[in-house]
């Protein structure tokens, strides 16, 4: 009995040993199979890197080859469009140097003579600069003209402005309006003033309230002293004795604002107003008028001078 159980014991062991051994050669074969593997496939890798190095360095090659010959080609093609292009100009540059020679030769022998030219532009030249200084001087005359005739007009209205403030002028009761005592010399109104004698004025008409505004108008003469002055009455001789305005029993206006002005305001008689002037129906009569005309008629009555032009009854009114 004991003998069996060693047997048994023995037998089990063994079954160990061999699970063991058995084991052991798996994973050895295991590790050998994975380092053959290993070796295999960096062996081929290697192969086949090698290969495809090979082929891209015949690659290379080949595209250098390719790529220098199309290069070449083309720089070649360049050259001779540039050498082309060159010797297009040239002749071009010569045909134009050929073509100015023989035009301004023909031009100089058959065309016009180039001295009698420039004489007569040198003459031209001359007359222009006499026609500068001609017209220059005109100008310059016209100038003078000019300022001497609004020097007149300024001096007219300064003496025409003196005869009509000639109330103003200071005494030994009353010091005046120019003269002022704050002022150390005198102004230059009032020695205008003494300078210039009293006149009496005339009876005023329609046409000499602009006058009274201090305007002149072409008309008007320089200063209350001549013929045509609203100030003096013009009649057969020239001895009539100046009427007087009628005397106002208002007080007269200030200082600050011009005697004819004031004048003017007191006397001017107030206009007719839109509706007393014109009839209710006035503005559809004249619609009717304008569309019975034909369009040729309104642009021959535009065509005429503003003399023959009548304005309606109410544009009067309007200042």
């Amino acid at each position: 009995m004991a003998e069996l159980l060693k047997i048994k014991r023995e037998v089990e062991e063994f079954k160990k040993e061999y699970f063991y051994r058995n084991s052991q050669a798996e994973e050895n074969r295991q590790r050998e199979y994975q380092a053959a593997n290993r070796i295999q496939s960096w062996f081929r890798a290697s192969k086949v890197r090698a290969y495809l190095s090979h082929l891209h360095k015949k690659a290379i090659i080949i595209q250098r080859i390719w790529r220098g010959f199309t290069a070449r080609a083309r720089f070649r093609q360049m050259v001779k469009a540039a050498y082309f292009i060159m010797k297009m100009n040239f002749y071009e540059e010569m045909a134009v140097r050929i073509q100015k020679r023989w035009r301004g030769f023909f031009v100089r022998k058959y065309i016009h003579n180039y001295y009698a030219r420039k004489s007569y532009l040198e003459g031209l030249s001359r007359k222009n600069e006499l026609v500068r200084m001609e017209l220059a001087e005109l100008e310059e005359l016209q100038k003078r003209e000019r300022d001497c005739v609004e020097m007149v007009k300024e001096q007219t209205a300064k003496v025409y402005q003196a005869h009509r403030l000639h109330h103003l002028l200071s005494t030994k009761q009353c010091p005046g309006v120019f003269n002022s005592p704050f002022r150390p010399a005198p102004h230059e109104m009032e020695l205008l003033l003494r300078q210039v004698k009293y006149q009496a004025p005339a009876r005023l008409d329609p046409r000499g309230r602009a006058c009274l505004m201090g305007m002149l108008g072409p008309t008007d003469p320089s200063f209350p002293g001549t013929l045509g002055s609203p100030w003096i009455k013009t009649t057969g001789t020239c001895s009539s004795k100046p009427i007087l305005p009628p005397i106002s029993s208002k007080k007269q206006q200030g200082l600050f604002r011009q005697p004819g002005e004031v004048w003017e305001q007191r006397m001017l008689c107030p206009d007719l107003t839109l509706r007393i002037q014109t009839s209710y129906t006035h503005l559809e009569e004249a619609q009717n008028q304008l569309r019975h005309k034909g369009t040729g008629s309104m642009l021959h009555h535009l065509s005429h001078s503003s003399n023959s032009f009548t304005q309606p009854a109410y544009a009067k009114s309007f200042r």
